[in-house]
């Protein structure tokens, strides 16, 4: 029988309210700003650029407060909600992949076999069967099902959505909360504070980039992919990522030098993942994921640079890190 490690425990403490106070000064701070913009605007009307920011700002309020309750609840609450995530990004993925009638058995495998078995893997800290569950089995069985059903039209692109769909939805998200699961020498009871480090590293340079391409952009990066990123808003936030994770060095196991090269990684793993999920949204013809978040789109559109950084992030940090 396989040996199943004891998995080390993880609580809120000193450091992780100091983040979360930062945050939520710095959220305080962008609904003051948005206040005082909406009061310039003359008589009081609408203004599209203000609306979409306080609506942004609003949702990052519900964000960060969803993740400091579950924090402050523990371990198993943050693998909840990142299995609740998995959930309605693999709902929002599934949705626009070609299907049939014939699919009907590998969706609901994804759903209610492999969605909740790769949580309780996680759950558990069974790192030997979490790392190959969905990369072999269910990359394996979900053709399988879909096979019985001898419904062969279009079979090939219908496998690799659904294969897709699992594999993005809930193999990389799945990396987030498995952080937990390293026993890190030196670095016991605060592995929550890997998970803030991750995203918000990711998520900042996303902010970042976009705010270095509305104040100095002009070369686009991928027009065809996504219109709005520039050469000099990629390497404004990537740049700005990378300083604001090695600032963020003392929560996390890592010297500043270190955090700041693993900032770098993550932050450019997110920009080509963004890629990446954008250029699957440009061939579905949507814009965004889904509208499940006012202000953000979907859940994937939020999640889309988290997906690729997470399982690159887990990984270092597992090698280089873990004895």
């Amino acid at each position: 029988m396989p040996t199943i490690p004891t998995l080390p425990a993880v609580h809120w403490d000193h450091e992780t309210g100091l983040l979360f106070g930062g945050l939520f000064a710095v959220l305080l701070l962008a609904s003051t700003v948005t206040v005082l913009l909406r009061w310039r605007v003359p008589g009081g009307g609408q203004h599209a650029v203000i609306d979409n920011l306080a609506q942004r700002v609003n949702a990052w309020w519900w964000m960060i407060g969803v993740m400091g309750v579950a924090f402050a609840l523990g371990r198993t609450a943050v693998i909840v909600l990142f299995y609740l995530l998995s959930f309605f990004a693999l709902r929002e993925f599934v949705t626009i992949t070609t299907t049939r009638r014939g699919d009907h058995r590998a969706i609901v495998a994804a759903f209610f076999v492999f969605l909740p078995l790769q949580y309780v893997l996680v759950y558990i800290g069974w790192y030997g069967m979490f790392s190959i569950l969905i990369p072999v089995y269910a990359f394996l069985f979900l053709p399988i099902l879909a096979a019985l059903s001898s419904e062969t039209t279009r079979f090939l692109e219908r496998c690799a959505g659904v294969q897709w769909a699992v594999m993005i939805c809930v193999f990389c998200i799945s990396h987030v909360p498995a952080l937990l699961t390293l026993p890190i020498p030196g670095f016991e009871g605060r592995n929550l504070l890997l998970i803030a480090f991750l995203v918000i590293v990711v998520q900042g340079s996303d902010v970042l980039q976009y705010v270095w391409g509305k104040l100095c952009g002009k070369r686009k990066i991928a027009p065809l992919l996504s219109p709005s990123k520039t050469v000099e808003g990629f390497v404004g936030g990537v740049a700005s990522a990378t300083a604001l994770g090695a600032a963020l060095w003392w929560i996390t196991p890592f010297t500043p030098w270190q955090a700041g090269l693993i900032a770098l990684a993550i932050a450019l793993m997110g920009f080509l993942g963004g890629l990446v999920m954008s250029a699957i949204k440009r061939d579905r013809g949507i814009k965004d994921w889904g509208h499940m978040i006012q202000g953000h789109g979907g859940m994937l559109d939020r999640l889309d640079s988290v997906v690729f950084a997470a399982p690159v992030f887990f990984h270092i940090t597992r090698y280089w890190w873990v004895p």
